[in-house]
């Protein structure tokens, strides 16, 4: 539980660490594209950090930057595969951003940090809990977008109007990721003071 609320919340991969943001910018105008991008780095992540811890004793020092690619580009390749074969109205959306998740560093940076060191179950977890993280920050950011520049959530219409067009546009995913930095940042300096004043 603390591998996967660290993940989540003090080191969540999009805002605490600021990593992989091109897909948190580039792609979360909606629930659904944050949704199902999230869930392809969350497979991709568990898969590679298990595979990595598995073989650890096995990997070469020197290779082993190339090893973790190849092994996140099969992994990759799994899920792209089957996304185009069973979703293929929203792999049409996103498929270039899942073929990018073999360049997205969260996942390189706990496969040498995390899965390189520890036993296959905290590997899964800790992978879990990264992934998870990277999903509730594709989500939120989606979620965000879609109700305050369409009107929408989920594609339907709950406004009744389109309030700021600007945040469907990429630019604006830098903007609300601002903004959610500064409320995770906020968050954990209220718990922080919370837990001063009870000690």
């Amino acid at each position: 539980m603390q591998l996967i609320a660290r993940g989540i919340l003090s080191e969540n991969p999009i805002f605490k660490l600021a990593l992989s943001m091109c897909p948190a910018v580039g792609i979360s105008t909606t629930v659904i594209n944050g949704l199902m991008l999230g869930v392809a780095v969350l497979f991709v992540q568990v898969f590679s950090s298990v595979t990595i811890s598995l073989f650890k004793n096995r990997i070469h020092p020197r290779i082993r930057i190339p090893t973790y690619t190849l092994t996140i580009a099969t992994w990759v390749t799994v899920i792209d595969l089957a996304l185009a074969a069973y979703l293929p109205d929203a792999y049409a959306k996103m498929g270039i951003f899942v073929k990018l998740i073999v360049a997205f560093a969260i996942i390189t940076m706990r496969l040498e940090m995390f899965a390189c060191k520890e036993s296959p179950n905290d590997s899964f977890w800790d992978g879990l809990g990264m992934g998870l993280g990277f999903l509730v920050g594709m989500v939120v950011i989606g979620f965000v977008r879609e109700l305050l520049g369409s009107g929408a959530i989920l594609g339907y219409d709950v406004l009744g109007f389109k309030p700021l067009l600007f945040f469907i546009l990429p630019c604006a995913g830098f903007f609300v990721v601002g903004l959610m930095m500064a409320f995770f940042n906020w968050i954990e300096l209220a718990y922080k003071q919370a837990k001063g004043k009870k000690q």
